[in-house]
């Protein structure tokens, strides 16, 4: 049974999200700021978080910091706010989805599903019985070990970031748009995808290349998408 993590100082929103979650067959562990969750991360194996950006003691950016600095699991960032700029906020911190409040519950419970099973495809949580390496130049990407490494030297991937990176590697050489991008790794029709894949895709450029102005490996193709070069 998947455990997943519900953090927001608003209880009802917290027993809300329990009830539709449990019906799902999650296990879920409930905390009412950052500093209850990360106690909570410690102690339990925890699959996916859904932190409220506005907490006090720790907020949730503070605290997906500090969650960024050990574990690679979905998080699914909550927020009464709607602006680009506080979705980019949250994505740069590390998060992985961003929903607002007043949510739908069928779209959360769509969410975390999608989440949750992008990770197990990763096998971050079980080792795959099928082993494949991808390289290209000096990054190679070990899709069995999840391991990625750059001239030797391993590089910390967060599950979509991991995905958006193989299926690139995958597929060295080729550009894809941004909705080819969303689709694969989201499972999802694309939809105002632009600025999601843009910050992921300089959290990967900022990890993988030396100089990320002048990216070796991942390139921009002005007005078509993305590739990673074939060496």
């Amino acid at each position: 049974m998947y455990q997943i993590l519900v953090v927001d100082d608003d209880k009802e929103i917290v027993t809300a999200i329990e009830i539709y979650l449990k019906k799902e067959g999650y296990q879920i562990h409930k905390a009412y700021n950052g500093v209850e969750a990360l106690q909570i991360l410690k102690k339990m194996p925890i699959h996916l978080v859904i932190l409220d950006v506005m907490m006090p003691q720790k907020d949730g950016l503070e605290t997906l910091e500090e969650i960024r600095k050990e574990k690679s699991i979905p998080v699914i960032m909550l927020s009464a706010k709607s602006e680009d700029y506080d979705k980019i906020e949250g994505l740069n911190t590390g998060a992985d989805d961003y929903i607002t409040k007043p949510f739908n519950p069928l779209e959360l419970i769509a969410r975390v599903n999608s989440n949750i099973r992008r990770y197990t495809e990763l096998g971050a949580m079980q080792a795959k019985n099928e082993h494949n390496t991808y390289r290209t130049g000096q990054l190679e990407l070990d899709d069995e070990t999840k391991k990625v490494t750059v001239e030797g030297r391993e590089i910390k991937l967060t599950a979509t970031e991991f995905k958006i990176l193989r299926f690139l590697l995958k597929n060295k050489g080729r550009v894809f748009s941004i909705s080819q991008i969303y689709e694969h790794v989201w499972k999802e029709e694309s939809y105002a995808a632009e600025n999601v894949i843009a910050v992921h895709i300089r959290h990967i450029r900022e990890k993988i290349e030396i100089n990320s102005k002048e990216p070796k490996y991942l390139k921009v193709i002005w007005g078509i998408g993305y590739k990673i070069e074939d060496f």
